[in-house]
């Protein structure tokens, strides 16, 4: 059954998890006295909407039957990216600005300490699975442009057109309507008299500029798998690759920690190596919740020299162990949420947003 439910409500209600672990500044003394096995198994995306609700129960199915957290991975971001409707991720993802789409994904196995990603990968619908024959069958951890597509093409992934008819017109409209000093658009002595009958009001608007899915897993034997993936900046430069594929950046998996991700504009989470650094606040006894928070407050503290007024829109979540969640974005007016199914079912798991004024 469907059910929004808040960061405090879902804590008080997940067995096994006291509600104080939220606010306790340290849980290194506490963290021995938890049940393990209290929310497992458990699949959690950044992905809320009924693609995101689709995508955990095909993972949830793997996971109840038994299976690994690898492949429960794997069929859950499987489920986005060939969604056309979705323009962040895969199949119908915003191209770079040349109207091309490229993909970007990354996958790791805290079992097995492996990792793998491909960048800038044309003409494959489902670059996680890509990655994660990287991670699997190579010595390699990162393929990028031609290099990846041959590798996809040399374990039969089919070549198909990513560029779906809505991404197109969102991208002709971004390319008409982003400068008024360039020759894209109606004829310069048409423009006032027929400004009011814009060529695009019955087509897409400009969407958002990035966006991503991270899909976080634990497995009955307590094993954990991560990826993310996606279509990266909107109408990027040729080439561009942000930190989707970059292990430690757009994801990190620890099996005797827990695992985090990033949503966001990627250039800071590279910077910051965002994602190991929530993994590392977990090992240090932060909960997932105050993990996401730190790395967002880390990142601020980094421009206050620089620019204090700067706030980049990044959205983390992170999964300890234990199957304790957190999620955090930078800004917005509505609280952040994350997907997440477990043997009591599926919930909106809704998180915080660090700096809400700005």
């Amino acid at each position: 059954m469907k059910q929004a439910i808040s960061r405090r409500n879902f804590f008080y209600k997940t067995a096994g998890v006291s509600a104080g672990a939220l606010i306790l500044p340290s849980l290194s003394g506490f963290a021995t006295q938890r049940k393990t096995d209290a929310n497992l198994p458990l699949i959690i995306t950044s992905h809320t909407n009924e693609t995101g609700q689709r995508a955990m129960e095909a993972g949830w199915e793997i996971l109840n039957n038994g299976g690994s957290a690898v492949d429960a991975v794997e069929k859950a971001a499987n489920v986005i990216e060939v969604d056309p409707e979705d323009t962040s991720v895969g199949y119908g993802g915003l191209p770079n600005e040349r109207g091309v789409v490229q993909l970007d994904a990354s996958f790791m196995d805290g079992r097995t300490y492996s990792a793998g990603a491909v960048a800038c990968l044309e003409n494959i619908k489902t670059p996680s699975s890509v990655a994660k024959l990287v991670m699997q069958r190579t010595d390699h951890v990162l393929l990028v442009g031609k290099g990846a597509l041959e590798y996809a093409r040399a374990w039969g992934f089919p070549e198909e057109n990513l560029l779906t008819d809505k991404a197109r017109k969102i991208w002709l409209r971004w390319k008409e309507e982003m400068s008024s000093d360039d020759d894209w658009g109606i004829p310069e002595h048409l423009q006032k008299i027929r400004k009011m009958e814009s060529y695009w009001q019955d087509f897409p608007d400009i969407e958002h500029h990035y966006g991503t899915t991270n899909v976080l897993a634990i497995d009955k034997n307590g094993d954990i798998a991560g990826c993310t993936t996606t279509s990266g900046l909107s109408f990027k430069l040729n080439g561009r690759v942000g930190d989707s594929p970059i292990i430690g950046a757009g994801l990190y998996v620890d099996n005797e920690t827990g695992a985090a991700g990033a949503t966001g504009r990627g250039e800071e989470v590279i910077k910051s190596c965002a994602s190991f650094y929530m993994v590392l606040r977990m090992k240090e006894g932060r909960t997932p919740q105050q993990a996401c928070e730190d790395a967002l407050r880390m990142i601020i503290d980094r421009y206050k020299k620089v620019n204090p007024e700067f706030f980049p829109g990044e959205k983390f979540v992170a999964v300890n162990k234990y199957g304790e969640v957190g999620c955090a974005s930078m800004t917005g007016k509505r609280s952040p949420q994350m997907s997440v199914r477990t043997r009591k079912g599926y919930i909106r798991h809704e998180g915080i947003v660090a700096y809400p004024g700005k």
